[in-house]
């Protein structure tokens, strides 16, 4: 799997003049923000993470391939991504409209009143990227982002931080248009901790490069780094999910080896590694006791 494209990967990728461009250009220490019509999009971009947020108005259709899921996209939507999850976008219809902003971590966190994107509900790992928008929905997210790129070509001093509430105000539309739906809360203790305990287990991945290491392995680790005993862990995922805390993790570490394996040019033992198997024949064995085949079998399906 490639490392995270950086904004100044992106830049050079959609062959866009940066000469006058500061990749600091909200302020020193104070991150980047830029908006484009989708045309700058390519119809196909490799799977991989970015090192930055962004907020996408796609009109046309694709296929969105995220964290070993896809979604067609056959209608205008909105979606979110994170420097968490990597994604690819493979577009079908010849044409792609809409428009998407990109910005850093320290662009909106600049802003106090904004927590960290990471834990807001759209950027979470595991939320569901994507919503798809009715008619008078796409016209309050049009009319946002025309204000966007006009604000941004502006002379105005504090035009970043116009945009900043201009992007506020999409991820609260989405909210709210998503709330009953996306955003209910745990009702009691258990849906609680195994809320906790699947947020915790999802940010472990992806793992982007062979030298690091899955560092959370057992139900006791987990138990440990949510500060409850381990038991009461495991009653509250088998309460709330059906599934043992154990058979969650071993099922996240396959998705993972899974996407290792199709995306990345890891050999299988470097894979084993960095999924915490002492010995890559541990590995092989907890990959084929769960798909009947093995690694290797894989690899070679997939060339």
């Amino acid at each position: 799997m490639e490392k995270p494209e950086t904004v100044e990967a992106f830049y050079k990728r959609i062959n866009h003049n940066t000469s006058k461009l500061s990749l600091h250009n909200v302020g020193l220490g104070l991150g980047h923000f830029n908006i484009f019509p989708r045309s700058f999009c390519s119809p196909h971009t490799s799977y991989s993470r970015r090192d930055y947020y962004k907020v996408s108005y796609i009109i046309g259709t694709g296929k969105l391939y995220y964290a070993n899921q896809w979604i067609h996209i056959d209608r205008p939507a909105l979606m979110f991504s994170n420097p968490l999850v990597p994604y690819s976008w493979e577009a079908e219809s010849a044409e792609q409209g809409g428009w998407f902003c990109l910005f850093t971590e320290e662009f909106i966190r600049h802003d106090e009143r904004m927590i960290s994107l990471q834990d807001a509900p759209l950027f979470k790992a595991g939320a569901r990227p994507v919503y798809f928008l009715n008619e008078q929905q796409q016209a309050e997210i049009s009319n946002i982002f025309r204000k966007m790129e006009a604000e941004l070509h502006s002379d105005y001093a504090h035009k970043f931080s116009v945009l900043r509430n201009y992007l506020h105000l999409v991820i609260h539309e989405a909210m709210k248009w998503n709330a009953t739906a996306a955003f209910e809360k745990p009702v009691n203790a258990s849906a609680r901790i195994t809320h906790l305990f699947l947020e915790l287990l999802e940010r472990q991945f992806p793992i982007d490069a062979p030298d690091l290491t899955l560092q959370l392995h057992s139900p006791q680790q987990y138990a440990h780094q949510l500060s409850v005993h381990v038991n009461h862990l495991n009653r509250s995922v088998k309460e709330t999910t059906g599934k043992t805390t154990s058979t969650h993790i071993s099922d996240r570490v396959l998705k993972e080896a899974i996407a290792l394996l199709r995306h990345s040019d890891w050999n299988i033992s470097e894979i084993a590694y960095s999924l915490g198997f002492e010995y890559p024949a541990h590995f092989t064995n907890f990959y084929k006791k769960k798909t009947g085949q093995s690694p290797a079998a894989l690899r070679k399906a997939i060339v």
